[in-house]
């Protein structure tokens, strides 16, 4: 959704809608839910130190590309120590009503989907999910990635290739046959996590 450019736009308006959106796309770049926390906080706040240079247009694109670049900063630092994040869901006393075979077919299939993810290179996920996970049009990923739209459509084209690829692996590596994993997506109404 595209704003338009006014002297009046605050940051409130501009940035905290989409807190949520760049915490999805911080979690899927930094892999770890501590780093990414700490990489929206600092995307945050470099957004509000510079809000003063954005010129209007898209700002959903705009502060994920900030939050993608933070992220990617991020990853050259080097790692202090492994850390296991916590599990909200394990540790909720919250427990949702569905059914139990459907929680674990949709568990079973995000963890398939994040372990394939994995193998997929920085730049491909990151446009899988900023355009699958987020729903950026071609359009916002070109504002974002600061690429011409062609571009992107053709990256995009390879990164799912690559997605393909990297899912197939860790379906043969599970033991899974393929044709078995879209059956059942085919059965689910709903979808993974």
């Amino acid at each position: 959704m595209a704003t338009v450019p006014t002297s009046l736009q605050s940051f409130d308006e501009v940035v905290l809608p989409h807190l949520d959106a760049a915490r999805r796309l911080a979690r899927w770049l930094m892999r770890n839910e501590h780093d990414a926390e700490d990489a929206l906080q600092e995307a945050a706040l470099r957004a509000f130190r510079y809000f003063r240079t954005f010129s209007g247009g898209d700002g959903r694109a705009w502060f994920l590309s900030i939050v993608r670049n933070t992220c990617r900063a991020g990853r050259m630092r080097p790692i202090d120590a492994a850390t296991d994040p916590f599990d909200e869901e394990r540790h909720s006393s919250v427990r949702c009503k569905s059914d139990p075979e459907v929680l674990m077919h949709n568990n079973d299939a995000a963890a398939l989907i994040t372990r394939a993810m994995s193998h997929v290179p920085d730049r491909a996920r990151e446009l899988l999910v900023l355009r699958e996970v987020e729903g950026l049009s071609y359009r916002e990923l070109a504002q974002a990635m600061g690429l011409p739209m062609g571009t992107v459509m053709s990256r995009l084209s390879r990164a799912r290739e690559a997605f393909r690829g990297a899912m197939t692996a860790t379906l043969q590596q599970s033991g899974i046959p393929r044709r078995h994993i879209l059956a059942n997506e085919r059965a689910s109404p709903t979808t993974p996590a």
